[in-house]
């Protein structure tokens, strides 16, 4: 039962192996062109959450 165990971890492992040779990172430069994007629509959706929920505030206000 043992053997058959750490067989199948083995048989795992190799397995997790053979799958990060076919994976492929992207370049540095790939990498802060996408973090800038992130971080832009980040911003700009905290403007726009912003100014929504201040409008909400508004209304909320004149309805009660």
């Amino acid at each position: 039962m043992l053997k058959r165990w750490i067989a199948t971890i083995s048989t795992f492992l190799d397995e997790v192996k053979g799958e990060l040779r076919k994976t492929s990172y992207p370049s540095r430069k790939e990498t802060l062109g996408s973090t800038g994007v992130v971080l832009i629509f980040t911003v700009i959706m905290s403007i726009f959450l912003s100014l929504v929920d201040a409008l909400l505030v508004r209304i909320i206000a004149i309805v009660i």
